[in-house]
This record gives structure tokens, sequence and C-alpha cells, in this order.
């Protein structure tokens, strides 16, 4: 019997010409795991490229294909740049998955280079109700648009977030359709395998469907509520839910000056915030410096762009979300202000405070 949802094992090669754009820091190391999941149906290969597109991926697939991920799990989206190993596996693959939303915009560049003709593009974000990007401090995201999305080969050829905020994988609604987009992708590359597809898809999409309605729940009494985010990654969470997510500066951002990390810390002062959300991958030591300081609680949020080996698994997904929600709950609850709650995200201050540019791969 075919099973559903096997980890896939994470088949990433190690060239000497790999080159991971972080600052003030060692670049990360990509390993080849072990070996761990059952060989594939078929010798059908499926390349995804961010964490939560393999996860989904692999909801779908199973065991019908290997899933091999572009990019290793502990690097993130904005500092990765592919190598001739990713070129290589590319031109050996059959399916590429993309989030789309110009997230993955060095793809176009990476694809010519492969020289693949029977390369099938699926992108994710086929059909989604979008969020226009905003510009400027403090812009809300409000303006929505049903966008849809011809599976191309690849986006322009920049680095910045294009016309569309891409975080739409952290609304639960709109990675069912995500999963939908993968599914349907899947059949038309392999419709021997219909059956696999439609089954896998329709049992994660049932787990989904029940993390809505959990996430739903836990946040219905904070109705309204702002949190204030450095990193844009939160606006369609928050529509979602009926929430407020506000941004201060975009990602990638280009040599962030100190008035940056000023204008954070006014939002904190100003909004009377009780508790600061940090990223898992974040300069924690230097968050929980700042919290003390301004007598404020330190939470994590987690949008899922980075994990350990074992982040490839759809379950990690649910897991991640969950523990998400239940700590932004507990920081609603903290604040005892009677003026509307506010709570920051302040992750992505190691990105903007720290990291001097992103670099995106260029061919």
């Amino acid at each position: 019997m075919t099973q559903l949802f096997p980890i896939r094992k994470t088949a990433l090669l190690v060239t000497a010409s790999l080159a991971i754009a972080v600052s003030g820091c060692e670049p990360a190391v990509r390993e080849t795991d072990s070996p761990t999941a059952e060989s594939p149906a078929t010798d059908l290969t499926v390349m995804t490229t961010i964490l939560p597109i393999t996860q989904f991926t692999n909801a779908v697939v199973g065991d019908r294909a290997e899933v091999i991920p572009l990019m290793p799990t502990n690097v993130d989206p904005h500092d990765f740049q592919a190598s001739p190993a990713d070129v290589k596996n590319l031109a050996n693959s059959r399916v590429l998955v993309k989030n789309g939303l110009e997230m993955e915009s060095f793809l176009e560049g990476l694809i010519a280079n492969a020289e693949n003709p029977n390369l099938t593009v699926i992108d994710s974000s086929g059909g989604i109700a979008t969020i226009s990007n905003g510009s400027g401090e403090g812009h809300s995201h409000d303006k929505t648009t049903d966008h849809n999305h011809d599976h191309d080969h690849g986006e322009a050829g920049h680095h910045d977030h294009g016309e569309f905020n891409p975080h739409i994988w952290l609304d639960p609604k709109r990675a069912i359709q995500q999963v939908k987009n993968i599914r349907d992708g899947m059949i038309a590359v392999d419709p021997e395998g219909t059956e696999i597809y439609t089954a896998n898809a329709a049992k994660f999409i049932a787990e989904l469907e029940a993390l809505d309605g959990e996430i739903t729940n836990k946040l219905a009494p904070f109705t309204g509520k702002t949190f204030v985010a450095f990193h844009d990654f939160a606006p369609y969470f928050a529509q979602s839910y009926n929430l407020k997510a506000e941004f201060m500066v975009d990602v990638p951002a280009d040599k962030p000056a100190p008035a940056d990390i000023k204008r954070v810390m006014d939002t904190v002062e100003a909004s009377n915030l009780k508790t600061i959300l940090t990223e898992p991958s974040a300069g924690e030591d230097g968050f929980e410096a700042i919290a003390k300081d301004m007598g404020v609680q330190v939470s994590i949020f987690n949008p899922i762009e980075v994990g350990g080996p074992e982040a490839v698994s759809p379950e990690y997904y649910l897991a991640t979300m969950r523990s998400n929600v239940n700590n932004l709950a507990t920081s609603f609850g903290a604040s005892t202000s009677t003026s509307t709650q506010s709570v920051l995200p302040l992750g992505a201050i190691r990105s903007v405070a720290m990291v001097p540019q992103r670099v995106g791969v260029r061919f």
C-alpha cells in the first residue's frame, strides 16, 4: 500500500563553489541526509524551492516520486545562491514546484542554465487572492487581488519582492489552494499517479482545514488587534484571522540605517507593547537585551523559512503553525493595556540591522 506523507530524503549535493550570502556569520553548508524514505515508485524527480513548498509537495507526492529541495533547509530564501550541482539537478528533473509571487526571483537564470526542455514548472500561487506589497513606513497591507499566474519558467531577474506579498503559505486557507495547485500540476505531468496524488492531497487538506478551525477559535477573542512586523511576512495570516498586520521595512533591504532600528524602538514605546516576537534564526540574545531594557516579554513566530532536516515533513508545517498561534495568543493575552493591543515580531531586525545587503543568484 502506498504510504501517505513519508519524510522525503533531501538529495542535496556539496560543491566547492557553493556560496551562501550570509553577512556576519559562517556560511551554511549543504549536507546530504542519509536515506530514510522508501525508494520512489517511479523515476519521476520533482524539485522544490522554499521550505513550505517542499512540505506541501511531500504531502501530495508521497512515495510516488523523488522530491529534491533546491534550497538547504537551514538557509534563508533571501540568502540562497545556487550552485552548479543545483543546475545539474534541475537539468535532470521533470518538475519544479515553486511558491511564485516572485519569492524565488532567481529562478529565471537558474532554469535557463539548466537547459531542460522537458521541465514543467508548477506555480503554487495560481488563482490565490493576493495582497499588494505596500511602500513606506507603517504601511498596512489591505489591497487584495485575485491574481492568476501562468506556469511559466521564472520571475523577474531581481531579488526584491514584487508587486504582491509572497508569504501565502502562512495562511492555511491559501495553503490549501497551494496544495490543490501542486496536486493538479502533478496529475498533469503524471496521470498514472492521479489516484495517489488525489488521496494524499485530500488527507493533507483535511489536516489544513482542521488547523484553520483551531486557529480561528484560538484567535477569535483578539479580533481587530494589531501586531507590527519588521519583516513583512504576516499580512495573509492577519487578514485570514481578522487581525491587523503592519510592517516597516520590506525584505530584502539595502544598507539599513540606524534609523531603522530607532523606528522599531519607537514603535515598541508608542504601542505600549507587552511582548516582542522574534524568529528562530534571529539574534535572540540581542532581542532579550532589548526586551529587558524595555520591560517586555519575548516569544517566537516562525515564518517557516528555515529549519532542520526534519522540517521537510508536512507535519512540521502543522506543528509549527500551531506553536505560532499559541505564542501569538499568549502574547495578546499578556497585554494589560486598554488601548489597541499590539505585538511586534522583531525577527527580521537581524535581516535589516545586521545584513547589509541581500544577494540573489545572478547568471
